[in-house]
């Protein structure tokens, strides 16, 4: 059920059947960022997919559509050309679409395709989600008139949602690219960017999410906890009072779930710029001590799971860059130090971090003519954080059981162990590993990297 048109328009015994369809959401992220990007004069924008059970009897064919594009064109709810493009779902995508621009003046703000649903193209969410509410106003009324048999006929009932949805185009059409607007809001250097962060729901990977949303960009926060991811979003969508976040819920280490998480993120902001693949996990332990069970979780978290995610986000990423060639998007991977230099007594995860540095420089030669950077951060030890301070499973409490850090009697004796191997003496903070994403995130020439964070511990050669 849409909230945004409600059960019934009123004027027939029988209001419109807005009930949701089943659809194909290969089919739909495949559009979505192609949509995206021709809508788009510099790569940020959005394509915000919706589809019901009426809406899919408007697009079944191009016959079915001409009624209500009749309908747009009358005077009460004139739009200034903003028809919706009608696409078949094998059409040439751009060649349809400035057919369209040279026919009308303008970049539609709909992209209707035939027995799927509707895209509603904006420079941000909101431009875009207004302009789903108002083509969605205009099937109701649509179907009103339909029903009382005459197709020409504006229900008295609804001379104010008409006068609503005039004004509103008009506003969209002077918010148009073909204006000389842009995606561009204002809100930060990453202002328009769509970015999964997975292990998001809390810790490192909520500071991240928080930190990229403070920098404009739509934020998926994706977590196998899907109760802490769906609070981490609507904090921040409280925090900055609008939509710009959303929850996913995502196993890395599942092929079917990680796919999942990229088509919910590209249906809900029509494509992808930046994957934090930051979802991790740390067994310690020596050889005598590490079962096999543990040492393949970890492998299968961290190392399994950042394949997973690079597979399938690179897919949207692909799209956007045969419809943009100059576009640039991310793939970043948080390692470690450890994935630097090995770590005693805790190979399971220095290993798997090793392997993600080899993985980011293979997935970093492959992708590059797609314009997509794939890179690494590899923080420092993030001491105040819950994975080292848990006082029952923390990474203290752990060296200090497994007898890593020699003549340790205390968990301050290993804090004090590890702040002293830093020249900064201090531990690696959220906010020092968001400066280093971003920095790889505006930086046009870099690819196949592993940024260290840490304080100088760890110097390249």
């Amino acid at each position: 059920m849409d909230d945004a048109v409600g059960n019934t328009c009123g004027c027939i015994a029988e209001g419109p059947d807005f009930e949701d369809v089943a659809f194909d959401r290969g089919l739909a992220c495949m559009l979505a960022p192609a949509l995206r990007m021709l809508y788009s004069t510099d790569g940020i924008a959005t394509a915000l997919f919706f589809t019901n059970k009426l809406v899919l009897e408007f697009v079944s064919d191009e016959d079915a559509i001409k009624p209500l594009c009749r309908f747009l064109a009358q005077d009460k709810l004139q739009h200034g050309g903003y028809e919706p493009l009608f696409l078949e779902p094998d059409a040439d995508l751009a060649a349809v679409f400035y057919a369209c621009v040279e026919s009308i003046g303008f970049k539609p703000v709909i992209a209707a395709v035939r027995g799927l649903g509707c895209f509603a193209l904006g420079n941000t969410l909101e431009a875009a989600e207004q302009a789903k509410i108002l083509f969605l106003d205009a099937v109701k009324i649509a179907a009103c008139a339909k029903a009382s048999g005459d197709a020409d006929l504006v229900p008295d009932r609804f001379a104010t949602l008409a006068a609503r949805s005039r004004e509103s185009w008009q506003r969209l059409r002077s918010a148009s690219p073909a204006n000389g607007a842009s995606g561009a809001s204002g809100r930060g250097r990453l202002a328009g960017r769509i970015a999964i962060v997975t292990g998001g729901a809390q810790g490192f990977g909520k500071g991240i999410a928080e930190s990229l949303a403070s920098e404009g960009a739509y934020i998926a926060v994706a977590d196998l906890n899907f109760e802490g991811a769906a609070a981490c979003a609507s904090q921040l969508n409280a925090a900055h009072s609008r939509q710009l976040a959303i929850a996913v819920a995502v196993d890395v280490s599942d092929e079917e779930s990680v796919e999942h998480m990229v088509q919910e993120t590209v249906l809900a902001f029509g494509g992808l710029d930046v994957l934090v693949s930051n979802a991790g996990v740390l067994v310690a332990g020596g050889l005598s001590d590490m079962s096999k069970e543990k040492f393949d979780f970890v492998t299968r978290v961290n190392y399994t799971g950042y394949f997973l995610c690079a597979k399938f986000a690179s897919e949207p990423m692909k799209i956007q860059n045969k419809y943009a060639p100059g576009y640039l998007t991310d793939i970043i991977e948080i390692n470690s130090k450890s994935g630097l230099e090995g770590s005693k007594k805790n190979f399971a995860y220095a290993g798997s971090k090793f392997g993600g540095i080899g993985l980011t420089q293979s997935f970093a030669l492959e992708l590059v003519e797609y314009g997509i950077k794939v890179n690494a951060v590899c923080p420092g030890n993030l001491l105040d954080g819950s994975l080292w301070s848990d006082p029952e499973r923390g990474l203290f409490r752990q060296y200090l059981d497994s007898g890593k850090v020699a003549g340790a009697k205390t968990i301050d004796d290993v804090r004090k162990f590890y702040e002293a191997k830093v020249p900064m003496k201090r531990g690696c903070n959220i906010t020092d590993v968001a400066r280093a994403i971003i920095y790889i995130i505006e930086q046009k020439y870099e690819t196949g990297q592993a940024v260290p964070v840490t304080g100088g511990q760890i110097m390249l050669r």
